[in-house]
């Protein structure tokens, strides 16, 4: 019978785990449909505001075209949708914060906190660095090299998936020092390595950049600079929490 315990015990650990995991799922999708249901009413204007960077600079007379039967009501659909769960980041990101904070030691939970705000202010940021900053300055240069006699009048949906797809690679890049932090708070590199490494990785930057930004010299530098610059401030905060050649932690307390 004593025999039969810990494993009886083990087992309902897990049931118990798997209970707080699905109703933290649900918390998280109620809430995406919640904000979603809250912002389809809006789901024209909000796409006219996403659109707004790239009409500003379309000549006169020219708009947008639907090439679709149903892009109208699925283009706008679609951007409500993604919107909501961008929107639901923080209360998701608490969610799994709740599920995964017993398991850390009291010095992780002061750092791990902290670093699940920071990537959700600098995913923002790097949002809204893109939209405010890198679409006025790319879409007026390819309006501005569009060949003479050639109407430009960009489908919807392709605009859609284009910006989306820079939103996300823009606010991905912003978490460059969290990423930076972490490698070094674990004790995967310490600050002299990556510090020698710097060149490498400014090649990198760029390397990236032109693989995530449209092949001009304007966006790729938009993104290449910003995430060396991140890179430099995650250096700097990982120096600051951990001494140089300090042995790693371990991330979780032992099971």
């Amino acid at each position: 019978m004593s025999d039969d315990t810990p494993k009886h015990d083990r087992k309902l650990a897990f049931t118990t785990h798997l209970y707080e995991l699905r109703s933290r799922l649900m918390r998280s999708v109620v809430t995406v449909l919640l904000i979603f249901a809250g912002l389809f009413y809006f789901a024209q204007d909000l796409y006219s505001l996403v659109a707004a960077p790239l009409r500003a600079y379309l000549p006169v007379g020219a708009s947008m075209i639907a090439t679709g039967v149903t892009s109208p009501f699925l283009t706008p659909f679609k951007l409500t949708m993604v919107l909501a769960l961008f929107l639901s980041m923080p209360v998701i990101l608490y969610q799994v914060w709740g599920f995964i904070s017993p398991g850390l030691y009291k010095q992780e939970k002061h750092i791990a906190l902290p670093l699940l705000v920071s990537s959700v202010l600098l995913f923002y940021g790097g949002m809204a660095f893109a939209y405010f900053v890198v679409f006025p300055i790319m879409f007026g240069f390819f309006t501005s090299v569009t060949p003479q006699g050639v109407a430009m009048m960009t489908d919807i949906g392709q605009y859609l998936d284009f910006v989306l797809s820079l939103f996300f690679a823009f606010g991905m890049a912003f978490e460059i020092p969290v990423a930076t932090f972490l490698l070094i708070w674990v004790g995967i590199v310490d600050v002299a390595t990556l510090r020698k490494h710097r060149p490498h990785v400014i090649v990198g930057c760029f390397v990236v950049g032109m693989l995530l930004t449209p092949p001009d010299v304007f966006s790729q530098t938009l993104l290449a600079v910003p995430m060396w610059l991140l890179f430099e401030a995650g250096i700097l905060f990982g120096a600051m929490v951990r001494r140089e050649g300090e042995p790693g932690q371990a991330v979780a307390k032992p099971g």
